[in-house]
C-alpha cells in the first residue's frame, strides 16, 4: 500500500515482513474484494519493546460509509502482555472496541488470526478460539456489514499517540527497526464481481455459510466464555460512562 522498500517478501512467496522505522511504516493489500468468507492469517508480532507500534490486519470497504472488521495489535513495553483490540465499522460508524490480553507471547512464533464473516455473524478467532462474535441483528435496527465488498489490508505503523497506555508510552526508535511477519494466509471467500446475488448464491455452497456456521458450536461457546472471563480488559458494551448510560442496541441482544 505504501513504502515498498519496507515490505519484504521471501523468495518462495510464502512469507512477508513489514518494517517500521523513523522514515516510514508499511502495508500491503489484496488485489481483490470479497463479500463474505473466512480469512486466515498467520502473524508473528514485533518482538521486544514495541510500545507505540500498531500491527493491523483488517477488512475494509474503503467507502465514506465504510464497513470494516479490525484486528489491531497494540505494541507494549517488554514483558507486558500483548493487547489485541478488535473493532467493527458498520455503515460508517465504529465505537465498538473490545480489548483482550493474549494468553501467549505472540512475538515468539506465528499464530493464526481469523475472521469469519457471513450473513449471520462475524467471528474473530485466535488459533481457532473465538474471542468475539458480532451477530447480524439488522432486523432489530442494528447496523451490520452485509452490502459492501471488502478488501484485505495489513499494515504496521506509528500509533504512539494512543496505542500503548493511551499514548503514555511512546515509540523508542533506538529499539527499531520494528518488524512484523506474516505467512500462509488462506482465503475462502466470494470474490466480488459486482453482483451481490452471485456472492449470496455462491456462499450457500461454502462451508463458512452453511447452517452450522450460523452460530457457535457448544465447544466454541465454552472457549468464547473462557476468553471473555479471563482475558478481556475492555468491552464497549460495559462502558456506560462513555455512552452516558445509553449503550448501543446490540449490547442487549444475544451474542451467539
Amino acid at each position: 500500500m505504501w513504502s515498498p522498500s519496507h515490505v519484504n517478501t521471501s523468495a518462495d512467496g510464502r512469507t512477508r515482513s513489514l518494517k517500521l522505522d523513523q522514515e516510514s511504516g508499511s502495508g500491503f493489500a489484496s488485489n481483490q474484494m470479497f463479500l463474505f468468507g473466512r480469512i486466515d492469517m498467520q502473524i508473528k508480532l514485533v518482538p521486544g519493546y514495541s510500545a507505540g507500534t500498531v500491527v493491523a490486519f483488517y477488512l475494509t470497504s474503503d467507502q465514506p460509509n465504510r464497513d470494516e472488521i479490525d484486528f489491531e495489535f497494540l505494541g507494549n513495553v517488554s514483558g507486558e502482555p500483548y493487547i489485541l483490540q478488535t473493532n467493527i465499522y458498520a455503515d460508517g460508524f465504529d465505537n465498538r472496541e473490545e480489548r483482550i490480553y493474549l494468553w501467549f507471547d505472540p512475538t515468539k512464533d506465528f499464530h493464526n488470526y481469523s475472521v469469519l464473516w457471513n450473513l449471520h455473524q462475524i467471528v474473530f478467532m485466535v488459533d481457532w478460539i473465538p474471542i468475539r462474535v458480532y451477530r447480524n441483528h439488522a432486523d432489530k435496527g442494528v447496523a451490520y456489514p452485509r452490502w459492501q465488498p471488502m478488501g484485505i489490508k495489513i499494515s504496521l505503523w506509528n500509533g504512539d499517540s494512543w496505542a500503548t497506555r493511551g499514548g503514555k508510552d511512546k515509540i523508542d526508535w533506538s529499539k527499531g527497526p520494528f518488524i512484523a511477519s506474516f505467512k500462509d494466509y488462506k482465503i475462502d471467500a466470494c470474490v466480488w464481481n459486482g453482483n451481490p446475488r452471485f456472492c449470496r448464491a455462491e456462499s450457500s455452497t461454502n462451508w463458512w455459510h452453511k447452517h452450522s456456521y450460523n452460530t457457535l458450536t457448544p465447544i466454541q461457546r465454552r472457549w468464547f466464555k473462557w476468553v471473555r472471563l479471563h482475558h478481556m480488559i475492555y468491552d464497549y458494551c460495559q462502558d456506560k460512562n462513555r455512552f452516558q448510560n445509553k449503550l448501543p442496541k446490540e449490547c442487549s441482544l444475544p451474542k451467539y
